[in-house]
């Protein structure tokens, strides 16, 4: 996904003469092409993130739509204060970019782990949430990022991963669920992230009976849409490898409340929600391991 994300970026940086890339001494072998077509768009901050994230909203004052790259925890939990008061605060056209979601970097342990980041970066006024599933929608995030005016978290995973949707240069559009598969059945899994694959594997595998649909935007997530899902599918299960607190299962049900509460959904959905439980991880291991142990498993007594 980080070399599909790069790759979309650089052709569009080709049009684009605003588009500017920071790194945190890291993604050789991905960020390279960017460097030597664009030198002097390229930046390596080196390990500082902090430092990396003042210069981002330096240079988006300066007109630049300004993409920072780095390990996911790094360029967000490490800088959280700098993303709020430098760039946020004033909606700055940077785009936060996070490799290595969940539990990609697993064998490095816990201070590697990024399950709580979605939470904290949608809590942040007019930020938006990005959160694709596969390369083809990690390109397709690319080119809305570089067409975005204002502030964004782009999470991606880490690399290997496969392509789901048969279309892959389908493009999305902001605040939508993109299907993958409708169902006759009342049931509904909403997937963010690459851990769709997976999941995917599973319903086929184990004859599960339910409609699939990413979920590429966590915020801001289309109402219109999720209310019309939920009129057709009164049972949800929500996936994702994050805390279960303020994550996508968080989401959806806050969008079901307001529409609820609003008169525009009639019944409430029943929703489920599959994520990490409220703890750290305290043990290393690859990305599978960790996701078993901590629960991230769908299950046919999941459906109706």
């Amino acid at each position: 996904m980080r070399t599909a994300f790069i790759q979309q970026l650089l052709r569009e940086a080709e049009t684009n003469e605003r588009i500017f890339l920071i790194v945190g001494d890291l993604g050789y072998n991905v960020v390279e092409p960017f460097r030597d077509r664009f030198p002097d768009r390229f930046l390596n901050a080196g390990i500082a993130e902090q430092n990396m994230t003042g210069v981002a909203a330096g240079l988006a004052k300066e007109g630049y739509n300004v993409f920072i790259y780095s390990i996911a925890n790094f360029p967000t939990l490490r800088c959280l204060e700098q993303i709020r008061n430098d760039i946020a605060y004033y909606n700055g056209n940077v785009k936060i970019v996070a490799v290595g979601a969940g539990f990609s970097y697993g064998s490095l342990g816990m201070s590697h782990h990024a399950t709580e980041e979605v939470g904290i970066m949608r809590t942040l006024p007019q930020m938006v949430v990005a959160s694709p599933s596969d390369p083809g929608e990690a390109r397709a995030v690319a080119t809305l990022s570089a067409q975005y005016e204002g502030t964004m978290y782009i999470r991606l995973g880490k690399a290997g991963e496969k392509q789901v949707f048969p279309h892959p240069d389908d493009p999305l559009e902001l605040g939508k669920l993109h299907c993958l598969q409708e169902s006759e059945t009342p049931n509904l899994l909403l997937v963010t992230g690459n851990i769709l694959h997976e999941a995917v594997e599973t319903v086929r595998r184990e004859k599960m009976a339910t409609a699939i649909y990413s979920v590429p935007f966590i915020k801001p997530i289309c109402k219109e849409q999720l209310v019309a899902l939920a009129q057709r599918y009164p049972h949800i299960v929500t996936l994702e490898e994050h805390q279960a607190s303020c994550g996508l299962g968080s989401a959806i049900i806050e969008q079901l409340s307001d529409a609820y509460a609003q008169g525009r959904l009639q019944a409430f959905p029943k929703v489920k929600r599959i994520a990490v439980n409220d703890r750290y991880v305290d043990v290393a291991g690859s990305q599978q391991y960790m996701r078993n142990i901590s629960g991230l498993m769908l299950k046919k007594e999941d459906f109706l």
